[in-house]
């Protein structure tokens, strides 16, 4: 049975990383590419993350984080999907993620991964490709 509707995305900042303009640049640009996009705001916990995304109903989640914690916030997410069995929201990341740790993302679970020059047109459009799969 397919899923229709808009996608929906949750846009989150996990960890102490306070700089959320780039966030906020993605949560935009994919609202304004017809997805709906929640938000969640600073400093949120991989816990309150999982939550809110399977509240929504969320189709994925992206991560901005900036802060060098990446391995372990994302490590985190990926794995408290798995034990809420909502392994089908697909988990993305932007941020300043050094070469030798992309494919360690990738092995963890992480779909796609934007480092910066990245730009909103490939962004949404990898969303738009890649979330819902399972269902196309």
């Amino acid at each position: 049975m397919g899923v229709s509707g808009p996608l929906r995305v949750v846009v989150a900042k996990p960890g102490l990383d306070g700089h959320d303009r780039g966030a906020k640049v993605i949560a935009r640009a994919l609202r304004d590419a017809g997805m709906e996009v929640v938000y969640t705001g600073l400093h949120q916990t991989p816990e309150q993350i999982v939550d809110t995304a399977i509240q929504e109903d969320a189709d994925g989640i992206g991560l901005s984080i900036l802060s060098g914690a990446h391995m372990t916030l994302c490590g985190r997410v990926v794995a408290l999907l798995k034990e809420r069995e909502a392994e089908d929201i697909t988990v993305f990341v932007g941020g300043i993620i050094p070469d030798d740790d992309i494919p360690l993302l990738a092995d963890l679970g992480i779909k796609g991964i934007f480092t910066p020059g990245a730009t909103t047109t490939e962004i949404v459009e990898w969303v738009t490709a890649n979330l819902r799969l399972a269902t196309a």
